[in-house]
């Protein structure tokens, strides 16, 4: 059993001890910290706050909770219910909104819940907005609002066909296409609210839809995370089906992977690859942004249509920063994220499906061709469990002592370039883990460099 506060928020296991687990009072806590920030920023003295969930089993008495506090603090709730990250994010926008929570734990089980803070641009809060509230928690200088200045609460119903229909609107998403070839497709709901949210999109896209999962319990069918090794049913229902595509998603629907008519993965880090080849084909190139830990195929299909590709450090927070900058037309992170600033700053795989559809509409291509377009890369995602011992700065500065003659990136961890291929460690926002990510064209190399960079942290653990 877990409980992290960080700038990401706060996340943890259901029960337990208050300060190990997440409990009645820490939600209580951070989320009064919250209010209180927003009214700060805002001057407001009944901001509005958007409030969704995903269908995780704990999620309705949280969101009863968190309601509840946000009203004493003083806070007009716009409640949607049972929601995803992105629409949350483009309610807020919508609305006006002066911010918003999510109640998700993402990827992560079920005995798993979390609050995710997003500003009033409907994006998740930046590391210093997270450090003041991580601060007023610590500080218990929160005020609560007095009884004739206490929040109200508003249902708001329809969120989510409001987001559907302004991807729908969307210039590069062609629903004439999509209805045209009539897509089978199987989806993986994972018990969550991918059933009322990617089912009637890719109805709206004109495909027939075969829904596995779809109850939406919160009672996860198998491992939420969207990966190869946790969608073997979803390769099944595929070729059973003799469908044209398998789609997963996590609980909050803000990841996509995708399975090719063959049943085999067409790769979580190709998503955002075969998007943005879409998405800069049609603009006549563009820039384009993914964190450090993500496929370097993205870099070399930017160049190739004449774009600039920048690295942002890992965290949807810093991509979107670092996508402003440099003025990106598509972005995201290699975990299936897609960003598309066209409708707004956050990973959306409902907008992603859309996209994709399209594309693959415009080609006339199966999906399986369509991936064979792009560099075979392998990406080991491994990672060391910390300990308090562990100085995970003396580390990494050792290491990068270490290897001193190869090109090296500082901005998040460190990340190594080793002819072709490369490493990245960091630590992890949200577990008491060391990640540690390579990449090369062979799986045994980038194995390899996994042993080798575990060894090398081994070897200066115990110096």
């Amino acid at each position: 059993m877990a409980l992290l506060k960080s700038i990401s928020g706060t996340r943890g296991t259901i029960g337990g001890a208050v300060g190990e687990n997440l409990t009645a009072q820490d939600l209580v806590e951070s989320t009064a910290a919250y209010a209180y920030w927003i009214k700060q920023e805002t001057g407001k003295d009944a901001p509005a706050v958007v409030l969704g969930r995903d269908a995780r089993v704990s999620g309705e008495l949280i969101e009863q909770l968190v309601s509840a506090t946000l009203r004493m603090m003083g806070v007009n709730v716009y409640n949607l219910g049972l929601s995803t990250t992105p629409t949350v994010e483009v309610a807020v926008m919508q609305e006006e909104a002066d911010g918003g929570i999510i109640l998700t734990a993402s990827h992560n089980p079920k005995e798993w819940n979390a609050l995710k803070f997003v500003n009033h641009r409907g994006e998740f809060i930046s590391a210093k907005d997270g450090s003041e509230i991580l601060r007023l928690i610590s500080s218990g200088e929160v005020e609560y609002a007095q009884v004739d200045q206490l929040g109200t609460c508003r249902k708001k119903v329809g969120y989510i066909q409001k987001h559907i229909d302004l991807i729908m609107q969307l210039k590069l998403v062609r629903s004439e296409l999509t209805k045209e070839k009539k897509y089978k497709v199987v989806i993986d709901c994972i018990n969550s609210t991918g059933a009322i949210s990617m089912v009637p999109l890719l109805e709206q896209l004109g495909c027939e839809v075969i829904a596995i999962n779809d109850e939406v319990t919160g009672r996860f069918a198998h491992n939420p995370e969207p990966l190869p090794e946790n969608l073997s049913a979803l390769s099944a229902e595929v070729l059973k089906q003799k469908a044209d595509l398998g789609i997963a998603v996590d609980p909050d629907v803000d990841r996509l992977a995708l399975i090719c008519e063959d049943g085999e993965p067409f790769g979580e880090e190709y998503t955002l690859v075969a998007v943005a080849d879409y998405i800069l084909g049609q603009e006549g190139g563009g820039n384009t942004v993914s964190n450090l830990s993500s496929t370097q195929a993205l870099a070399e299909l930017t160049k190739k249509h004449g774009g600039k590709y920048t690295a942002s450090a890992v965290g949807e927070v810093n991509v979107v920063q670092m996508m402003k900058e440099v003025e990106a037309i598509i972005g995201g992170e290699g975990n299936g994220g897609i960003i598309y600033p066209a409708l707004h700053y956050g990973r959306d795989a409902m907008v992603g499906i859309a996209l994709f559809l399209s594309f693959l509409a415009s080609t006339d291509k199966r999906a399986s061709v369509l991936r064979s377009d792009y560099p075979n890369y392998v990406i080991i995602k491994d990672k060391i469990q910390l300990t308090p011992q562990i100085d995970i700065d003396q580390l990494l500065a050792a290491l990068e002592k270490k290897y001193v003659n190869y090109p090296k990136n500082t901005i998040d961890g460190l990340k190594i370039f080793i002819d072709e291929n490369w490493i990245h460690l960091r630590k992890s926002n949200t577990e008491p883990i060391i990640r540690i990510y390579t990449e090369s064209a062979s799986s045994v190399t980038a194995q390899n460099l996994a042993n080798k960079i575990k060894s090398d942290v081994r070897e200066i653990i115990m110096a």
